[in-house]
């Protein structure tokens, strides 16, 4: 990896993390990763054990195999999603000042079972198959009317164009946040996810911050009930309690935070790889039927979202000694470039047989949005094949991505024959 000003401090190598399971690897700021993140996994895979640690951003474990992530994601009670343990958090709220703000926690992605399961009971028909496909008309007339917009200019930046807004204001009409202030709850969202999590005290400096850029509509919701989801949460019974104005933050900044990021750029991915492959883009053209199958390869081609893990006690993991309470990332997008598991797994394969992958997670905290997600992704890509010539990337411009927990292109232009 070659050096930059930018990448975090390293420090030093703990006593039990053997040279052999080392490996200096940011992911926030390699810069071969954010010139192209998957090559670089690919790149990585060939060199580094199946479980390795890195002195970056505060050092800590990333499992690269699909078999080490499959089972993390489902051993909670090992690798656990309070990353900041609940008797800090208590200290911590002990240690405010009278009248100080709630530190809302995310969940129910923040707590393990069996309180993940009582809180995400009532999303669970919100985010339903059936649910979401009632969204389908409406998702597909805002991709028509993105991809209209830009059709006549022969050109676009497709991150900021349709990428962006399509999911962004589906969710806030969902969610029943004000369209108008999309600009500000992105910049918000950006400034949330670009940050490590190895300060707990910023991690809740930054919750509180989301918090109260929804307050208003939260509390308005209480009063004025909507066909929304707020107001629905408002309705809803968590373990046998009402829900208190607490738990809606709670509930509000992680919807926020993963509403208003995390499809867009599994968008920017799959769109990057069709602008080009022209022969995909014929493929799909000719049988519009198989998009659906087209976009399960390019989640697993391109999976883009690295989970973070605390681990609860010492445990010897995939050939690796790990310690309690130190912080694991599950590496979902090498997790899906494993050749153990995937034949060729650099090779987009439309035919390939087992497109079963771990994009949504797996486990009790598989993506409670993953069927909102299928079904954006796939109205995208039919109506960017239905409406546009054939697209191809900008030879001028290359295409920029960043890290962290949602990994993604931050600018993506195209070209077309208008």
């Amino acid at each position: 990896m070659s050096a930059g000003a930018t990448l975090s401090q390293a420090v030093p190598r703990p006593d039990h993390v053997p040279e052999t399971a080392l490996y200096d690897f940011d992911m926030f700021h390699d810069p071969d990763y954010l010139a192209d993140p998957h090559r670089r996994i690919l790149e990585m895979a060939a060199k580094v054990p199946p479980v390795f640690w890195t002195p970056r951003n505060g050092g800590h474990w990333m499992l690269m195999s699909h078999a080490a992530n499959f089972e993390a994601s489902r051993d909670t009670e090992t690798f656990s999603s309070e990353i900041v343990p609940r008797a800090q958090i208590k200290a911590m709220m002990a240690a405010l000042p009278p009248g100080a703000p709630h530190i809302p926690q995310p969940v129910p992605i923040n707590v393990d079972p069996p309180e993940h399961t009582q809180y995400r009971a009532p999303l669970q028909s919100a985010f339903s198959p059936k649910s979401m496909l009632a969204l389908k008309d409406s998702i597909r007339a805002l991709a028509a009317e993105l991809i209209e917009k830009i059709k006549p200019q022969g050109a676009a930046e497709f991150m900021v164009e349709v990428a962006e807004p399509l999911p962004v204001q589906v969710f806030l009409k969902m969610f029943g946040l004000p369209l108008e202030r999309q600009a500000d709850y992105r910049a918000l969202v950006k400034q949330h996810l670009s940050a490590g999590q190895n300060d707990p005290r910023e991690m809740a400096r930054r919750l509180v911050q989301v918090a109260a850029i929804m307050r208003d509509t939260v509390l308005a919701r209480r009063e004025q009930p909507q066909d929304d989801l707020i107001s629905l949460l408002w309705q809803a019974n968590i373990g046998g309690a009402q829900t208190t104005l607490e738990d809606m933050e709670n509930y509000c900044v992680l919807l926020f935070l993963a509403g208003l990021d995390t499809v867009m750029n599994g968008i920017g991915h799959g769109v990057r790889h069709l602008a080009a492959d022209h022969g995909l883009q014929a493929k799909l053209r000719a049988n519009p039927k198989l998009i659906p199958e087209a976009a399960e390869e390019l989640l697993r081609r391109y999976t883009f979202t690295v989970p973070p893990r605390r681990v609860t006690r010492d445990i010897d993991f995939h050939g690796a000694h790990l310690k309690a309470n130190e912080r694991v990332m599950l590496f979902l997008p090498a997790a899906d470039l494993d050749a153990k598991e995937y034949a060729s797994p650099e090779r987009y394969d439309l035919e390939r047989e087992n497109k079963v992958h771990v994009a949504f997670g797996t486990g009790p905290h598989r993506c409670l949005g993953s069927h909102l997600a299928r079904i954006e992704l796939q109205v995208v890509y039919e109506e960017l094949l239905a409406r546009l010539p054939v697209f191809s990337l900008d030879p001028a411009r290359t295409v920029r991505y960043h890290g962290g927990h949602v990994v993604g292109p931050e600018e993506l232009w195209l070209t077309w024959q208008a």
